[in-house]
């Protein structure tokens, strides 16, 4: 399938350009600096340009489907964080709208659902998050939606629980501890291409004992 991976450079997006080139997928990966296009191609993507603060649409022509991993970054403004995780989500929300695109699926947050519950130090990222979320579950567009706990770089485990959100893994009483590695984080969004079941869907996901890609879909009916 011919994809997009929005924050390809990033931690978890890198990983998930490397599943999915060797998956045999035609990667395209977005990046903001052309220094970066070395190491994109080295992982079997071919490179493309462009900033979502910007005008990111060139970036989503021809692809069928579109993952989003970008964001604004750890200790980033609020400014920046709405005008990528949450803006930059809806301009490629937009242009995947208009340029018949099958999938959407976006990296979210564990218990986007629940405001009240959010951690001041996170907030203002949570609220660009759930905006987000909002705009591409109104969209037409076969959206998934993955709502990792707090994300490790250790390596990956090869073993997740999955549910369904409202109701799911983190819930209202969940902790902000749980966790899930980037390397798992990344498996289960590259599982979630083929999975029917994850469609028009919002999965929550942690370190768990069942294995992906059929762990991905395992808790939803």
């Amino acid at each position: 399938m011919k994809v997009l991976i929005a924050g390809a450079n990033g931690i978890t997006g890198y990983r998930l350009v490397r599943l999915l080139a060797g998956g045999g997928h035609e990667v395209r990966a977005m990046i903001r600096d052309p220094a970066q296009a070395g190491r994109m191609e080295e992982a079997g993507a071919e490179p493309f340009v462009a900033d979502l603060e910007g005008d990111p649409v060139p970036a989503a022509k021809g692809r069928e489907a579109i993952f989003f991993c970008a964001g604004g970054g750890r200790g980033s403004s609020p400014g920046k964080k709405d005008t990528v995780d949450h803006m930059g989500a809806v301009k490629l929300i937009e242009a995947a709208e208009a340029g018949g695109a099958e999938r959407f699926i976006l990296l979210s947050s564990i218990r986007i659902e629940y405001p009240e519950t959010w951690p001041e130090r996170l907030r203002v990222y949570l609220i660009a998050k759930e905006k987000a979320d909002r705009r591409l579950m109104a969209s037409g567009l076969g959206y998934t939606i993955v709502r990792p706990g707090r994300l490790t770089d250790e390596p990956g485990t090869g073993l997740i629980a999955a549910a369904e959100s409202r109701g799911g893994l983190g819930g209202r009483d969940g902790q902000w501890g749980n966790e899930i590695t980037r390397d798992d984080t990344a498996a289960v969004m590259a599982a979630c291409l083929g999975l029917d079941n994850t469609r028009h869907k919002a999965i929550e996901v942690l370190a768990g004992e069942a294995a992906h890609p059929r762990g991905a879909g395992g808790g939803l009916r």
